[in-house]
C-alpha cells in the first residue's frame, strides 16, 4: 500500500490548526487533549512549509539510477526550483523556472501516484531515439565515453554521457535490451521524457510515456547519507552533489 504522506501531513496540520482556533477562541486555553493537539500546529506548519516549498528528503529504493544513485542513498530534492505548487493539489501558483535537459527529477509517473526518480533527457517537442544503446536527441547523437570503472556485472559498461556541457555517468549493457535497441518517441507539449541512468534496468518513459509537467515534484541536487540495511550503520561516504 502506498501512503500519500503529503496528504496525511496536510490533514493533520489542518486538524491541529482548527484545534488551536477552538482552544484560543472557544475553550479559552483550557488544559486537555485539545490544547495538546493545538500546540502541534506551529511545528506541523513549519514541517509542511519546508517539505512543500523548499526541500524534501527521499530514499532511493531501486537500482534504476545506478551508478548516479544507489539503493540506500538518501537525497534532498529542491521543491522550488521549478515553481511553487500547492501541497496535495499540485497546482503551480508561482513560476520560477522550468526543468532542463540533464536534471535528475523526482515526479509522479503518468500511471500511478508513487514517487519515481529519473534523468530528464527530453523537453517538450524533442524527438528521442535510442539505437543500439546510444541516445539521440533531435537527430543528434549524444556523446558517450567508456570509463575505466568496474560495472555491476561483466555484461555491462560504465560510461560518461554528455547531455549538457557537464557529464553524468550511466550504466548500460554491452548488448542492449529491446527498449534500448530501437526506440523512437516525440515528446508532447507540456511533457518531459525521463530515462534511468541504469539504461537497461529501468522502468521509465520508454515504458509508461512522457511525464506531464504538473506531476513533477522537484530537482534532486544532493546525496546526504547512505543506509542500505536496517541493522547497518548509516554513513556519509557518498555525500555530495548530484550531477
Amino acid at each position: 500500500m502506498n501512503f500519500n504522506f503529503e496528504l496525511i501531513l496536510t490533514s493533520i496540520f489542518i486538524f491541529s490548526f482548527l484545534c488551536w482556533l477552538a482552544n484560543r477562541f472557544i475553550f479559552e486555553h483550557k488544559d486537555g487533549p485539545i490544547e495538546f493537539i493545538a500546540s502541534l500546529a506551529s511545528v506541523l506548519g513549519i514541517v509542511l512549509i519546508l517539505r512543500s516549498f523548499i526541500f524534501e528528503p527521499f530514499q532511493i529504493p531501486s537500482k534504476s539510477m545506478v551508478p548516479t544513485l544507489k539503493v540506500g542513498d538518501f537525497i534532498l530534492v529542491n521543491k522550488w526550483t521549478y515553481g511553487l505548487r500547492l501541497p496535495v493539489l499540485r497546482y503551480k501558483f508561482f513560476e520560477i523556472g522550468n526543468p532542463r535537459r540533464g536534471d535528475v527529477v523526482v515526479f509522479f509517473p503518468p500511471h500511478e501516484d508513487r514517487y519515481f526518480i529519473k534523468r530528464l533527457v527530453g523537453l517538450p517537442g524533442d524527438e528521442i531515439r535510442l539505437v543500439s544503446g546510444v541516445l539521440y536527441v533531435n537527430g543528434e547523437k549524444v556523446k558517450q565515453l567508456a570509463l575505466d570503472i568496474e560495472a555491476e556485472d561483466s555484461r555491462s559498461v560504465v560510461m560518461n554521457e554528455f547531455l549538457n556541457v557537464s557529464a553524468h555517468t550511466i550504466h548500460k549493457r554491452l548488448v542492449p535490451t529491446q527498449l534500448s535497441l530501437n526506440y523512437t518517441s516525440v515528446v508532447p507539449e507540456g511533457h518531459y521524457f525521463m530515462l534511468g541512468d541504469n539504461r537497461d534496468n529501468s522502468s521509465d518513459s520508454r515504458v509508461w510515456g512522457p511525464v506531464p509537467a504538473q506531476r513533477i515534484v522537484g530537482k534532486a541536487f544532493a546525496r546526504w547519507m547512505f543506509w542500505d540495511e536496517f541493522l547497518s550503520m548509516p554513513n556519509f561516504s557518498r555525500a555530495g552533489w548530484i550531477h
